[in-house]
């Protein structure tokens, strides 16, 4: 729709993984590294996570470009698999011979590891691709560990690449799959992008859509795209494509700073916090509780609070004072007892002293 508007022969920024628009940053080169590094050293298991929207996938696309023409390769997209429907699915993408009449996960092993040592001998090598394997159920990941042990004298069969989110990390390290951890020849955990890579990365994407070196974005706009995008490539493709398509609504030539924050609000609409949040709860239960209960609490404790008796000084009566009416007068007194109420603590002295004396 706008990419006419903006001369552009397509839209620079879907969510799709094309390789043609991989932006390799310091980060990104790295993470291919590792991967190429890990099977072509004839690594067992190789590891590539992080958070959602980081590229992973992307890379390991660009990956698949650059293996050698002699690998045959198995991706599996959907992990939440029996452990006979994983092996059933891996035969098929690698057209291992038997497998619809394959009944159980044995047949499947075993005519998989014909299929590997035919493809060895023929001087190919094999490499198994598990995107979201966050997802996978530890009794499958025992199985691939099984699979790892698919060799010959001198290589490994079955190089498995295992694409997932932080948590594939935290299964990994836990002390039921230690063994299947230590088989990691090589892990590397993809950041978001740096500020001045995210600058870079807007500019290449535009470039490969067929733009000009005319900026489509202010200043002000980018630094609120690093703000809230956080570095995560996919995030960024979603704001910048809804706020070129606001640029061209509002006949604007390139995207400003208002443009950006409406669509970052339509962007981000559904994730903001509900407002009754367990953090908003807490916060107004502690100031209640600091509000109401504590300064009531001390107040019912100390409303019968009682002073002691406070009486007159004994002195000597002369022996003519034989009033009764007086001496009565003065027993009320010295047995009088003074309550004072808690909240009249902060009467000054003066007012205390005449309340004593009544």
């Amino acid at each position: 729709m706008y990419t006419r508007y903006f001369g552009l022969k397509e839209k620079p920024f879907t969510i799709a993984p094309d390789p043609r628009y991989l932006y390799m940053s310091e980060l990104h080169r790295e993470a291919l590294a590792h991967l190429l590094y890990g099977i072509h050293n004839d690594g067992c298991l190789i590891l590539l996570t992080g958070d959602v929207g980081t590229g992973k996938t992307t890379v390991c696309r660009c990956l698949l470009a650059q293996l050698p023409e002699k690998t045959d390769i198995a991706i599996i997209l959907n992990p939440k698999l029996t452990i006979v429907e994983l092996f059933k699915t891996i035969c098929e993408e690698l057209d291992v011979p038997g497998t619809q009449d394959s009944p159980s996960s044995k047949t499947c092993v075993d005519n998989l590891n014909r299929y590997l040592l035919d493809a060895h001998a023929k001087g190919r090598s094999t490499v198994l691709i598990i995107d979201e394997a966050q997802n996978l159920d530890v009794e499958i990941l025992e199985q691939l560990r099984l699979l790892t042990n698919l060799e010959t004298d001198t290589h490994k069969l079955l190089q498995i690449v295992l694409l997932g989110q932080p948590e594939l990390r935290d299964m990994l390290s836990s002390p039921q799959l230690t063994q299947i951890n230590q088989r990691v020849t090589s892990r590397y955990h993809l950041q978001p992008l740096k500020p001045d890579d995210v600058r870079r990365y807007i500019r290449h994407r535009i470039y490969i859509a067929g733009g000009s070196d005319r900026s489509l974005f202010s200043p002000q706009a980018i630094r609120h795209i690093i703000k809230i995008s956080k570095g995560i490539p996919r995030t960024i493709n979603l704001l910048c494509d809804r706020a070129l398509l606001g640029a061209y609504a509002e006949h604007k030539d390139r995207v400003d700073l208002k443009i950006i924050k409406k669509a970052a609000q339509e962007v981000t609409a559904g994730s903001k916090q509900p407002f009754f949040s367990a953090r908003r709860i807490t916060l107004a239960l502690l100031v209640f509780l600091l509000g109401v209960c504590l300064p009531a609490g001390l107040y019912f404790s100390t409303r019968n609070t009682t002073f002691p008796q406070l009486s007159e000084p004994e002195t000597s009566q002369p022996a003519a004072d034989k009033d009764p009416d007086l001496n009565d007068e003065k027993k009320v007194s010295q047995q009088r007892v003074i309550k004072i109420n808690p909240l009249q603590l902060g009467t000054d002295l003066k007012e205390v002293t005449e309340l004593l004396r009544e």
